[in-house]
């Protein structure tokens, strides 16, 4: 039988996770240093005791052989047992030529060894033998010096306990000392960390209410030139650049439902005289039904256009290495057929990075519009493409100086042509398509009569 799912614990927030890391950074470095400073000092402070011990039991020695002593010489307060370790922190006490401790000189309760009496019974002076004893529950280093003759030896003692002590109050300071770092450092970690992910958690309630409100004028938190304040900055780029898209779908929603009520409008009517097409005479038949075809031809040029430039074609097309001449004779040909015009192209071999059917459709569409605008013209339709610039010529009635800076807009229509079939989007695509490659659109009268309507590429 499986047992009740154990409920897991909520993941620490950004804030307290980068506290703890900067508490466990400072913990780590605090502990290494700590570690390696409290084992130099101990070291040392043993070796600087070591070197007292051994300093003190060379004095003795260095005395005995200098001259003839007896364990009496450091019976007294003035002695020299006091002499001789005055200034180190050792002590000595004297062995008769038994190896009994010398009542005035016993500092310690630290029995005698075999060894101890083999020295105080010595004829050589200044043997010596060094060794660590316990004494109840003291440690000591002891060093014997035979005063020769079998007159006795003399103990120099090091208590090790203070020496233990000592390192024992150091280690419990570094402790502290490191406890100390890790909270000063969890606190700073902290006071940082809030100033990191203050910022982080403004950006998150922006989008939050981006995604539940659907808004996107909410302020966005971009200060700071770090990595949050680029990720600001992005983010504010973003909703500014999905606002425009936003209201350019609007705008272009609103357009294609006022361009589309006309036709629609027209077609309902012409629909609605469809049962009685029997009754009427032949020729309002042919123009009824000649009526219909156009119309509908007319909204499915309008539906093509829109399409195009409202579904982003971009990602469905890569840029690659287009022969502009090639692409500009191929639109040209097709503008013949349908057309039934003559148009001349003059195209260098110039090459560009561009995406084709776009190109071909901004060209398609020139030459369309010179078409549409000069149908009876004599004059040919002029294509130049030189340089990553393309321009078609045309020797129609040109555009009003009103117009000029209105042509390539969405659905705009110049008073003169809203007679002629056409949707105000062939244009607009134009521009769509320059703008997509870097370039500009431009509309300029033509000297002599006409107009001069073309695009720039980038490169």
């Amino acid at each position: 039988m499986i047992g009740p799912a154990r409920r897991r614990l909520p993941r620490p927030g950004l804030r307290t996770t980068l506290s703890l890391a900067f508490a466990a950074m400072a913990a780590l470095v605090a502990v290494v240093i700590g570690t390696l400073g409290y084992h130099a000092a101990a070291r040392l402070i043993r070796d600087d005791e070591t070197d007292d011990f051994t300093s003190a039991v060379s004095a003795v020695s260095g005395q005995v052989q200098r001259e003839k002593l007896f364990p009496g010489d450091f019976n007294s307060p003035s002695g020299l047992g006091e002499q001789l370790l005055h200034p180190i922190r050792v002590t000595a006490q004297a062995l008769d030529s038994t190896g009994a401790v010398l009542p005035g000189t016993a500092h310690l309760d630290l029995p005698t060894t075999p060894d101890d009496r083999a020295l105080a019974r010595a004829e050589a002076p200044a043997r010596t033998v060094v060794d660590v004893r316990r004494i109840g529950g003291s440690t000591c280093r002891v060093g014997v010096v035979s005063l020769g003759g079998g007159r006795g030896a003399v103990q120099v003692v090091l208590q090790l306990d203070d020496i233990e002590e000592l390192l024992e109050r150091l280690r419990q300071q570094m402790a502290a000392v490191v406890a100390g770092v890790v909270l000063i450092a969890g606190g700073a970690g902290r006071l940082v960390a809030g100033r990191i992910t203050g910022r982080l958690v403004r950006l998150t309630d922006a989008a939050e209410l981006v995604a539940s409100s659907g808004r996107l004028d909410v302020p966005v938190p971009a200060s700071g030139r770090d990595e949050v304040g680029r990720l600001g900055r992005a983010f504010d780029r973003m909703l500014v650049r999905l606002a425009t898209a936003k209201e350019n779908q609007r705008r272009l929603v609103q357009d294609a439902g006022h361009e589309l009520r006309t036709p629609l409008t027209s077609l309902r009517t012409n629909l609605a005289v469809l049962p009685n097409l029997d009754r009427l005479p032949p020729t309002e038949r042919v123009a009824l039904l000649s009526d219909l075809s156009e119309e509908a031809r007319g909204l499915s040029r309008l539906v093509e256009e829109l399409v195009a430039l409202a579904a982003d074609r971009k990602a469905d097309e890569d840029p690659v290495e287009v022969v502009l001449a090639e692409v500009v004779h191929e639109a040209a040909a097709k503008a013949r057929r349908r057309s039934n015009r003559e148009v001349v192209v003059a195209a260098d071999d110039t090459v560009v990075v561009a995406r084709p059917d776009a190109l071909a459709r901004a060209v398609a569409n020139l030459l369309d519009n010179a078409a549409k605008f000069d149908p009876d013209g004599t004059s040919p339709i002029e294509v130049v493409a030189r340089g990553g610039r393309v321009e078609v010529r045309d020797r129609g009635p040109g555009i009003d100086d009103a117009d000029l800076h209105r042509v390539f807009d969405r659905f705009y229509r110049a008073t003169a042509a809203r007679s002629l079939p056409g949707s105000g989007l062939g244009l607009a695509i134009v521009a769509e398509v320059a703008r997509s490659h870097g370039g500009t659109a431009f509309a300029a009268n033509r000297e002599g009569g006409g107009a001069v309507i073309g695009f720039t590429l980038a490169g």
